[in-house]
């Protein structure tokens, strides 16, 4: 994966949850303090712990997953948000795929402030799901204030950073084409990405950058550099389904490291 960013400066939580349900799966979630960038920008992140043996999911969880919900009301000083997801992992669950993490995660966060050089006060109410032989939903409620002076970053949340997919120049991707086609209940997509191996079982998640669109599990083949995937996409209302092409996004998990692709042209 990416090279780790230098970094030499301690990590703080600033708060932690604790969440149990009735089956007694423990969770625990810590806002981390981070550092300040030169842009003004602050980053933080989420670490996520739990129990042995326990799971949690990314942002897309797959056919058998739940996902992750993160409300920010209440926050002051924050003008904007945006959760920066690891790698994740691909399993098995009854025979159908999800996609996410186990044991620890950290979860960077890159905040804009309406005031750079005032602290950020977050409020956070997140709803997760965690499975092992269930899958139970649980609710965490997390606050602390953003105040890290420095803007040397902090390892483990740099750490956390570096292990994103690749971006498309950085895999070496070329095109990506998407050919779409009516199935009974929506659109049949066929996306042909041109992409070196990124090793083993090839498994490609496709988003629509809508929420109200289901996106079945994809079929992929690779034929040297190209890699096709093959899915479904179903709206959750009746009506016609529109979709920008320059809003898909690809995101291609191998055995050797990952690749986030943003968009496709008509194949």
């Amino acid at each position: 994966m990416k090279t780790l960013l230098c970094a030499t400066a301690l990590l703080t939580s600033v708060s932690a949850a604790h969440a149990a349900d009735p089956f007694d799966v423990p969770v625990t979630a810590e806002l981390l303090d981070g550092w300040q960038q030169a842009d003004g920008t602050r980053v933080s992140a989420i670490r996520l712990t739990l129990a042995d043996g326990w799971k949690t999911y990314w942002r897309v969880p797959g056919d058998a997953g739940i996902p992750p919900q993160f409300d920010w009301k209440g926050s002051q000083n924050m003008a904007g948000i945006k959760v920066q997801w690891p790698t994740p992992k691909v399993f098995d669950q009854n025979g159908m795929r999800s996609v996410g993490y186990s044991n620890q995660v950290i979860l960077p966060l890159v905040i804009s402030a309406k005031n750079a050089a005032q602290p950020v006060d977050l409020e956070l109410s997140m709803d997760i799901g965690v499975c092992a032989d269930i899958c139970v939903p649980e609710k965490l409620t997390l606050s602390g204030t953003m105040d890290a002076q420095s803007a040397t970053p902090v390892s483990a949340i740099a750490a956390a950073l570096a292990e994103r997919p690749y971006s498309a120049s950085e895999a070496g991707a070329g095109n990506v084409t998407c050919t779409m086609s009516p199935s009974q209940d929506g659109l049949n997509i066929t996306a042909t990405l041109q992409l070196p191996s990124t090793g083993g079982t090839e498994h490609v998640v496709i988003e629509t950058g809508r929420d109200d669109v289901w996106v079945s599990e994809a079929v992929t083949s690779r034929n040297g550099k190209t890699l096709t995937a093959t899915s479904e996409m179903v709206p959750v209302t009746t009506g016609a389904l529109g979709l920008d092409r320059s809003a898909m996004r690809f995101t291609v998990l191998g055995s050797s490291y990952a690749v986030d692709l943003h968009g496709c042209t008509s194949g």
